[in-house]
């Protein structure tokens, strides 16, 4: 749960408003990518490291087209385990222009198993999403929504998202895109607060982009949810996310990468 949470609202950092049409060239990222995260979880005052995550990107073959794969895997830790059990395992794949295709997230949380999965089709200028939620007991729950926007799902629109270019960016802007859970599609809403220099798990230290996933109350009360450091470069690569629990806080820190497209140059001490 933390994990997903996490890594992967972190998509949403540079989401463009688009048409349904949603092909775009990829600038930022290469089949062969791998990214590696520590996962640490406040409690009580202590930190305990909840786990590891790793998000991977390699080139497949979907529906007889080229395309990419990109899959996000997330261990908790057996500390972490006390409080709460979580594996999380998330797929989508994406045309060569990165075009949501198909989306499944197979989740472990607690003592709940689900599989989500979503299908992507576009016709008369509307993107169509099918999605299916099946249960450890075998129930299943479908539903069909459209839009005339893109629809993403958590792992695509991370995709898009690291080739758009955030030049235009303003301190406090705000981007709302439609996004798919595999179960439903919600409103997301995430603001830009500026820049700053990051510490990663592995001492680099990295100029980034900050950026904050944010809910309303019913009165319009504004509460963060998760306020993530992104390179300011061709990667645009996640270094840290901070996330803000009922019930506690959550880090995740950048602890390697291979395989990146462009060179890493928002590094500003090693």
């Amino acid at each position: 749960m933390i994990v997903t949470a996490i890594i992967v609202w972190l998509a949403a950092f540079f989401a463009p408003v688009a048409q349904a049409q949603c092909e775009t060239e990829n600038k930022a990222f290469q089949s062969g990518e791998r990214v590696t995260y520590d996962l640490y979880f406040n409690w009580k005052f202590i930190w305990i490291k909840a786990g590891t995550a790793s998000l991977t990107t390699k080139s497949v073959t979907y529906q007889s087209k080229p395309a990419y794969q990109i899959d996000l895997l997330s261990i908790g830790s057996k500390r972490a385990d006390f409080f709460f059990k979580m594996r999380d395992t998330l797929t989508s794949v994406v045309s060569e222009k990165l075009e949501p295709r198909y989306f499944r997230k197979g989740a472990e949380e607690g003592k709940r198993y689900t599989v989500d999965e979503a299908r992507f089709s576009y016709q008369d200028g509307l993107c169509h999403v099918n999605q299916k939620r099946t249960f450890k007991d075998g129930r299943v729950d479908e539903r069909e929504d459209s839009d005339s926007r893109c629809i993403y799902d958590m792992l695509s629109i991370l995709a898009q998202a690291r080739s758009f270019n955030p030049a235009d960016y303003k301190v406090e802007d705000k981007i709302k895109f439609p996004m798919t859970t595999g179960r439903r599609v919600e409103e997301q809403t995430l603001i830009y607060r500026g820049k700053d220099n990051v510490e990663a798990k592995n001492g680099a230290i990295y100029h980034c982009l900050v950026f904050s996933l944010v809910e309303y109350d019913s009165k319009n009360k504004e509460k963060e949810v998760i306020t993530f450091f992104v390179t300011d470069d061709l990667n645009h690569l996640p270094i840290r996310l901070d996330l803000y629990l009922n019930f506690g806080s959550a880090k995740a820190f950048l602890n390697n990468v291979e395989g990146n497209r462009h060179p890493l140059t928002s590094v500003i001490q090693q």
